[in-house]
């Protein structure tokens, strides 16, 4: 028999039970669908990840004041700043430094109330070196930097309730009034900034007295030397004690993510093979039953001339098409799955190729193994025990 002839013959085989047949192919379905889907949705997330990482750059370092050899808290010298910009593997930073104040909507509103918004005094070149950007208004520096003017973050504008930045919105400090200036967008290197509002150095000190002592330094090196940027930062931020430093690359979170969703996606494929299997054991248990039901017909094809091979070739091209029938839904579900998903969330839509090929060809192996028991069974009725049957 030719393969179009097995075809021909396998698929008529699975016409006179169609209902049977439909929901064997169902359970393949679901299996690859799973698996399919997970990959797919895991990549789309992955890819916005990795877009983000490109996009915001990997050469951002965070310093930070850590502890002496008695536990307590550290500060950065006064210099750190300016003696971190001129480092040759440096390409720019900025500072913050938390001026410890309550920034409330109004007077009206308990001191207890904090809302988590912690008053920060920034530099002006903060957004430039973070690789963010306003929503709205301007940033510290230039002619406000010693007004009573303040920008909030993404976060603390949402929980102030505040959506203009043109000067008319005031909101209260330490119960001075600041008038809003400037909405930042997110900034995903420095979530806790979202939370943040901030006001100019010259601000922060003539109002409140706070110190040019950074709490923060926020340094963008060079692509090419950021581990020498991240080895010298210490000894050049505190040169009289470089251990007192604490030095982290805040890209390295988003990193960690990508490889977490990787470890995930491996996991539900994993689960996905499981429901795999069902749809096997289902198309196992169609075959079994086909070769019962229908010894008459295995014995009158015999007594006809078909040979055993055409025989067991005839119930294995059914099991094969019954898994690939399941296995391009299965495709086709997980595809459509994954680009709801994807559109859903303002992703990426991503349905790797090899997630496709790889479901339809884990379909007709799971076919061919549920089926090849079955077939090697009808292959050896001899048509004298057939018929009978």
């Amino acid at each position: 028999m030719t393969v179009r002839d097995l075809a021909r013959v396998g698929a008529s085989g699975l016409q006179t039970r169609r209902l049977r047949a439909t929901l064997s192919a169902l359970g393949i379905a679901i299996g690859i669908a799973s698996m399919v889907a997970v990959v797919g949705i895991s990549d789309s997330s992955r890819a916005d990840l990795v877009d983000q990482l490109d996009r915001l750059g990997t050469n951002l370092l965070r310093v930070a004041p850590g502890q002496d050899v008695f536990g307590d808290a550290t500060t950065l010298p006064e210099t750190a700043l300016a003696a971190v910009r001129g480092m040759a593997a440096v390409q720019g930073a900025a500072s913050t430094t938390e001026v410890g104040q309550v920034v409330r909507r109004t007077d009206r509103v308990p001191v207890e109330e904090t809302n988590g918004i912690a008053l920060r005094a920034a530099s002006p070149s903060l957004l430039r070196v973070l690789g963010g950007r306003l929503r709205a208004g301007r940033f510290v520096g230039g002619a406000m930097g010693s007004r009573p003017a303040i920008v909030l973050g993404s976060v603390a504008a949402q929980r102030l309730g505040v959506t203009r930045a043109d000067g008319s919105v005031l909101v209260d400090v330490g119960g001075r009034r600041f008038a809003v200036a400037g909405i930042v967008d997110d900034l995903p290197l420095a979530p806790e900034l979202d939370r943040s509002a901030f006001v100019g150095y010259d601000a922060a000190a003539a109002v409140f007295g706070t110190q040019r002592s950074a709490s923060t330094l926020y340094v963008r090196a060079h692509e090419d030397r950021v581990q020498e940027a991240r080895d010298l930062l210490g000894p050049t931020a505190a040169p009289q004690a470089p251990e007192e430093v604490e030095v982290s690359r805040p890209s390295d979170a988003l990193e960690a993510k990508v490889a977490a969703e990787g470890a995930f996606t491996s996991l539900f494929v994993g689960l996905g093979a499981i429901a795999l299997l069902v749809g096997e054991v289902g198309i196992a248990n169609v075959m079994v039953i086909a070769v019962l039901e229908r010894r008459s017909e295995i014995g009158l094809r015999r007594a006809l001339g078909a040979t055993r091979r055409d025989v067991g070739a005839q119930f294995l091209c059914e099991a094969l098409l019954l898994a690939g029938l399941g296995g391009l839904a299965g495709a086709a579900l997980g595809a459509a799955v994954t680009a709801g998903w994807a559109l859903s969330q303002a992703s990426q839509v991503v349905v790797p190729p090899q997630a496709l090929g790889g479901g339809l060809l884990a379909a007709l192996v799971a076919g061919a193994a549920a089926g090849l028991l079955p077939a090697l069974r009808a292959a050896r009725l001899s048509p004298t025990e057939a018929l009978r049957g």
